[in-house]
């Protein structure tokens, strides 16, 4: 296995918002875009699989059930600056799920993709 690059796939709604929202707010950058089933984006040696409804990902599962966006697994940035990014997500009209929780190992938020799924900005302490 190779490991230089770390693949996550996240089922998304509409997958032209999910491009515009990662590249626009997080800083990815677009590798392939087949809208209306499937693009992917990059940060750094994160590659994110942007499934939509259209996509093999998307179909049905032997019992019906349709994969869907959401949950509490999310990708996990690591930032220096957590307030600063806040307020620049916030400015962007960037929902977040939760406020700032400041613990032991450092500050966290969440944020809310376009189809409802998470990402951590988290800031380590000390920094």
């Amino acid at each position: 296995m190779s490991e230089a690059v770390v693949n996550v796939r996240y089922i998304v709604d509409d997958v032209e918002a999910a491009v515009e929202w990662y590249t626009k707010n997080l800083g990815f950058t677009l590798l392939s875009n087949h809208a209306p089933a499937f693009a992917d984006v990059k940060l750094g040696s994160l590659r994110l699989l942007l499934s939509g409804p259209k996509s093999s990902a998307g179909r049905a599962m032997s019992d019906g059930e349709l994969p869907r966006p959401g949950g509490w697994n999310r990708i996990h940035l690591i930032v220096g600056d957590l307030a600063a990014e806040v307020a620049r997500l916030q400015a962007a009209g960037v929902e977040l799920r939760n406020d700032v929780v400041t613990g032991p190992g450092g500050s966290q938020v969440l944020l809310i993709d376009p189809s409802g799924n998470l990402v951590e900005l988290f800031q380590p302490a000390g920094r």
